[in-house]
């Protein structure tokens, strides 16, 4: 296991070091995407698969290594692609990789964090067992929660592999398709900050909100059926 978590350090390390070394955090930028739009969707025209395949590996690979460029890499699937290609192309590229992050995170991080605060993730670990599909969707539904760090944190916890998948996928598709709706009409954003307004951010924290709000009127209602059949 020391091993294997060595070699996972050494591979993240090195490609941090190539990302700062060759700048390639450049390339995932705004104003990089909107200079080269038209560049992009020639070569796009010329090579379809090949651009396609690899615009999956590297939003999988930083969504994987929790780099900085998820939302810009979201609008360019809708710049390129189109609505419908981009959101299928998104969605599967940014689940597969927040597990592949997810994974990294309980490889390096969990037995360590397990042992160190025994108490506290005793309880954690409870609730997480009973509803962490739940509390997972909820975030993933609020635009305000970080992308990576709900995959982090949830790599600590034993929530099942499959059902951070399938719950990630289906929880941040609304996201994904506010992004890559916008990248349809790039020419428009000027900034990142263009995409949420104000009261877009409100209903996406009202719909993460909902689920909760449901939860406990079930429970009272449950409740109180059960006070009366008593």
């Amino acid at each position: 296991m020391q091993i294997k978590k060595l070699l996972l350090a050494t591979v993240i390390a090195i490609v941090l070091i190539l990302l700062f070394i060759f700048d390639l955090h450049h390339y995932i930028t705004l104003e990089y995407l909107k200079s080269s739009k038209l560049k992009l969707n020639s070569y796009y025209q010329d090579n379809p698969l090949l651009v396609l395949g690899a615009y999956f590996v590297v939003y999988l690979a930083s969504t994987a290594f929790s780099l900085p460029g998820a939302a810009v890499l979201s609008l360019a699937g809708g710049a390129l692609f189109g609505l419908t290609a981009g959101t299928l192309l998104v969605s599967f590229a940014s689940t597969i990789g927040a597990t592949l992050a997810m994974l990294i995170a309980r490889v390096l991080l969990r037995d360590w964090v397990q042992n160190r605060f025994a108490a506290q993730m005793k309880t954690i670990n409870s609730g997480m067992l009973k509803e962490g599909a739940f509390y997972l969707f909820t975030m993933r539904l609020l635009p305000t929660v970080p992308f990576f760090a709900i995959n982090l944190v949830m790599g600590l916890t034993p929530l099942r592999t499959v059902t951070f998948f399938w719950v990630s996928q289906l929880g941040m598709l609304p996201g994904t398709l506010v992004y890559v709706n916008a990248g349809s009409e790039l020419g428009k954003i000027q900034t990142i900050d263009d995409i949420l307004s104000p009261s877009l951010i409100i209903s996406f924290v009202l719909l993460g909100i909902f689920p909760l709000l449901v939860k406990k009127i079930l429970a009272v209602i449950q409740a109180k059926r059960g006070e009366e059949n008593g």
